[in-house]
């Protein structure tokens, strides 16, 4: 059995030039490089997990000289810094673990600052847990994007750049060995990514077909994967 060190941490580029672009993100695609012509204040962008929303984000304030936040750190203790900055443009990613007072203050201020607002989720707001109503409605009531699950083109090319943000060399045909053998999800790309880079860098060789054969049979990997597929909706 494959030990696996605990450390899967990589620095992932978030530059326009390594977001792939397809058919199953290609409205949100649009919608982010429109800004700011967009139809409303703000705009919710959801997809499931590793899907690229956190991509456009930084996309995005690249765009529009903007703030981004993780939605758990916005509480209404850093409202007062965030609102100091003259122009109101703001992303906050997983929006749906923000604070619902400052999500709702923000989101007020944006509209009269004349400003944006970019919010990330797994899930559009109309499956939210929302207990304000204010802003309950209005995040309803704000134009949402999808990020669809990939199809096989799509999640090879996720596969590739995972492995080219942790700079690994991979074999020949390990794609598809993976594609063929892997859940059909951002999160299952991301998970076999991150294992394989560590059963690498514990046995001190490269990353072929048989590594992933012994990975992919791990107990480790096989829990997580089907975490992932239980997380799915």
């Amino acid at each position: 059995m494959i030990q696996l060190p605990l450390d899967l941490r990589c620095r992932p580029s978030f530059a326009r030039s390594d977001f792939l672009s397809a058919d199953r993100n290609a409205a949100a695609v649009e919608q982010i490089e429109g800004w700011p012509s967009w139809p409303s204040a703000a705009l919710v962008l959801h997809g499931p997990a590793s899907c690229g929303k956190t991509h456009l984000a930084h996309l995005w304030c690249a765009r529009a000289s903007a703030n981004l936040l993780a939605g758990e750190t916005l509480t209404p203790a850093m409202l007062p810094r965030i609102l100091a900055e003259g122009q109101c443009r703001v992303a906050i990613d997983d929006g749906h673990r923000a604070s619902e007072r400052a999500l709702l203050h923000l989101y007020n201020s944006c509209v009269e600052r004349q400003g944006s607002l970019l919010i990330t989720a797994p899930q559009p707001p109309g499956l939210w847990e929302i207990a304000l109503g204010d802003l309950r409605s209005r995040l309803r009531a704000t134009p949402a994007v999808a990020i669809e699950a990939p199809d096989d083109a799509l999640l090879g090319a996720v596969l590739v750049k995972h492995f080219a943000d942790r700079q690994l060399p991979v074999a020949p045909g390990l794609i598809v060995y993976l594609l063929r053998r892997i859940g059909r999800s951002f999160a299952d790309a991301a998970t076999v990514a991150a294992h394989l880079d560590a059963a690498a860098l514990s046995s001190g060789g490269p990353i072929t077909i048989p590594l992933a054969r012994k990975v992919l049979a791990a107990p480790e990997y096989q829990s997580l994967s089907l975490r992932n597929d239980s997380a799915v909706t």
